[in-house]
């Protein structure tokens, strides 16, 4: 069972209390629910970590090394501008990690527009809500697989 770690960043955790005309009424909880019910189906075992903290998401994504195949990270206003996230994706050059956002970025604030993290992932998904996470998922699935077809 292919393990992935779902990784979401400030403000995450106030999805359905905050800017509800651009993340929706939906909860985070109810979302991450839906995210492990997708997993789940996809065979997948996951797991789920929201942070506020820079470093803590850091820590994160460095413990993925030897225990992760795959990470997904929504890394919110981090993606902006937080080189310290993008290198530390690029330390762990053997997980492949998708960058993920609810909103379409390029329809918000120009500052959005830009990911300094986007280099170092293997795609970016935005602008279908909580549905970006499932494709995200589905993402890694096709990516395991091509890797299977590559290694038989």
């Amino acid at each position: 069972m292919k393990k992935i770690l779902f990784i979401l960043g400030p403000n995450l955790n106030m999805v359905g209390l905050r800017e509800k005309n651009i993340y929706g009424a939906e909860t985070a909880e109810t979302i991450n629910e839906d995210v492990r019910r997708w997993a789940s189906e996809l065979g997948f075992d996951i797991e789920i970590f929201q942070s506020n903290g820079e470093g803590e998401i850091i820590s994160k994504i460095h413990s993925a090394l030897g225990g992760k195949d795959g990470i997904i990270i929504n890394a919110g206003a981090y993606t902006h501008y937080s080189y310290a996230i993008r290198d530390a994706i690029a330390c762990v050059p053997s997980v492949p990690t998708i960058e993920v956002h609810m909103s379409n970025v390029h329809a918000r604030d120009e500052f959005r527009h830009k990911t300094v993290i986007g280099a170092v992932c293997r795609g970016q998904i935005s602008g279908f809500g909580k549905f970006s996470y499932r494709l995200a998922l589905e993402a890694l699935s096709d990516i395991f697989e091509s890797e299977e077809e590559k290694n038989d």
